[in-house]
Protein backbone atom coordinates (compact mmCIF):
# COMPACT_ATOMS: atom_id res chain seq x y z
CA UNK A 1 0.00 0.00 0.00
CA UNK A 2 3.11 2.17 0.91
CA UNK A 3 4.45 1.84 -2.38
CA UNK A 4 1.26 2.28 -4.16
CA UNK A 5 0.96 5.93 -2.37
CA UNK A 6 4.41 6.72 -3.34
CA UNK A 7 3.50 5.80 -7.20
CA UNK A 8 0.19 8.35 -6.48
CA UNK A 9 2.18 11.25 -5.23
CA UNK A 10 5.26 10.77 -7.33
CA UNK A 11 2.83 10.47 -10.79
CA UNK A 12 0.45 13.30 -9.32
CA UNK A 13 3.55 15.75 -9.20
CA UNK A 14 4.94 15.14 -12.35
CA UNK A 15 1.70 15.24 -14.69
CA UNK A 16 1.40 18.48 -12.51
CA UNK A 17 4.63 19.84 -13.42
CA UNK A 18 4.35 18.66 -17.12
CA UNK A 19 0.94 20.00 -17.63
CA UNK A 20 1.83 23.37 -15.82
CA UNK A 21 4.75 24.33 -17.51
CA UNK A 22 4.51 22.69 -21.06
CA UNK A 23 0.70 22.37 -21.22
CA UNK A 24 -0.36 24.98 -19.20
CA UNK A 25 -4.64 25.29 -19.48
CA UNK A 26 -4.59 28.49 -17.70
CA UNK A 27 -6.40 26.77 -15.03
CA UNK A 28 -4.34 25.63 -12.26
CA UNK A 29 -7.43 23.77 -10.31
CA UNK A 30 -7.96 21.82 -13.95
CA UNK A 31 -4.00 20.65 -14.00
CA UNK A 32 -4.13 19.49 -10.63
CA UNK A 33 -7.28 17.42 -11.51
CA UNK A 34 -5.94 16.17 -14.56
CA UNK A 35 -2.40 15.43 -12.24
CA UNK A 36 -4.34 13.70 -9.63
CA UNK A 37 -6.25 11.71 -12.11
CA UNK A 38 -2.69 10.57 -13.33
CA UNK A 39 -1.20 9.74 -10.29
CA UNK A 40 -4.59 7.83 -8.88
CA UNK A 41 -3.83 6.07 -12.44
CA UNK A 42 -0.55 4.53 -11.30
CA UNK A 43 -1.33 4.31 -7.75
CA UNK A 44 -4.18 2.13 -8.51
CA UNK A 45 -2.82 -0.78 -11.31
CA UNK A 46 0.50 -0.53 -8.99
CA UNK A 47 -2.27 -1.47 -5.79
CA UNK A 48 -4.06 -3.82 -8.09
CA UNK A 49 -1.36 -5.87 -9.57
CA UNK A 50 -1.21 -8.45 -7.37
CA UNK A 51 -2.50 -12.10 -8.12
CA UNK A 52 -4.71 -11.15 -4.81
CA UNK A 53 -7.31 -9.42 -7.35
CA UNK A 54 -8.97 -11.63 -10.09
CA UNK A 55 -9.17 -9.71 -13.51
CA UNK A 56 -12.93 -9.21 -12.89
CA UNK A 57 -12.44 -7.27 -9.57
CA UNK A 58 -9.06 -5.20 -11.04
CA UNK A 59 -11.72 -4.32 -13.74
CA UNK A 60 -14.70 -3.23 -11.73
CA UNK A 61 -12.08 -1.58 -9.44
CA UNK A 62 -10.86 1.09 -11.64
CA UNK A 63 -13.95 1.44 -13.17
CA UNK A 64 -14.98 2.42 -9.83
CA UNK A 65 -12.01 4.78 -9.89
CA UNK A 66 -12.68 6.71 -13.54
CA UNK A 67 -16.40 7.07 -12.05
CA UNK A 68 -15.46 8.89 -8.86
CA UNK A 69 -12.67 11.22 -11.19
CA UNK A 70 -15.65 11.77 -13.23
CA UNK A 71 -17.69 12.52 -10.56
CA UNK A 72 -15.64 14.85 -8.86
CA UNK A 73 -14.92 16.64 -12.27
CA UNK A 74 -18.74 17.27 -12.11
CA UNK A 75 -18.82 18.72 -9.11
CA UNK A 76 -15.83 21.29 -10.34
CA UNK A 77 -15.45 21.77 -13.16
CA UNK A 78 -17.94 20.81 -16.58
CA UNK A 79 -18.54 17.42 -18.03
CA UNK A 80 -16.69 18.25 -20.98
CA UNK A 81 -13.03 19.04 -18.69
CA UNK A 82 -14.45 15.82 -16.84
CA UNK A 83 -13.87 13.41 -19.83
CA UNK A 84 -10.31 14.13 -20.38
CA UNK A 85 -9.34 12.68 -17.16
CA UNK A 86 -10.96 9.39 -17.62
CA UNK A 87 -8.92 8.88 -21.08
CA UNK A 88 -5.72 9.80 -18.74
CA UNK A 89 -6.95 7.35 -16.27
CA UNK A 90 -7.78 4.74 -18.45
CA UNK A 91 -4.88 5.52 -21.00
CA UNK A 92 -2.00 5.14 -17.74
CA UNK A 93 -4.23 2.11 -16.17
CA UNK A 94 -3.56 0.09 -19.70
CA UNK A 95 0.19 1.50 -20.57
CA UNK A 96 0.67 -0.04 -16.81
CA UNK A 97 -0.70 -3.64 -17.31
CA UNK A 98 1.14 -3.31 -20.74
CA UNK A 99 4.32 -2.76 -19.19
CA UNK A 100 3.85 -5.06 -16.34
CA UNK A 101 2.99 -7.85 -19.16
CA UNK A 102 6.07 -7.48 -20.72
CA UNK A 103 8.18 -7.31 -17.49
CA UNK A 104 6.30 -10.53 -16.74
CA UNK A 105 6.92 -12.48 -19.96
CA UNK A 106 10.23 -10.97 -19.88
CA UNK A 107 11.14 -13.04 -16.66
CA UNK A 108 9.79 -16.28 -17.35
CA UNK A 109 11.84 -16.61 -20.32
CA UNK A 110 14.98 -16.50 -18.08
Amino acid sequence: MQKALMYFGLGTVISFLINYFFLSSQNIGLDIYYAVAFGSAWGLAYYLDTPNFSLPKKLGLSFVGMGILVLAGILMFKLELAIPSILKFSTVFVAYYLFASFRGNKSLRN
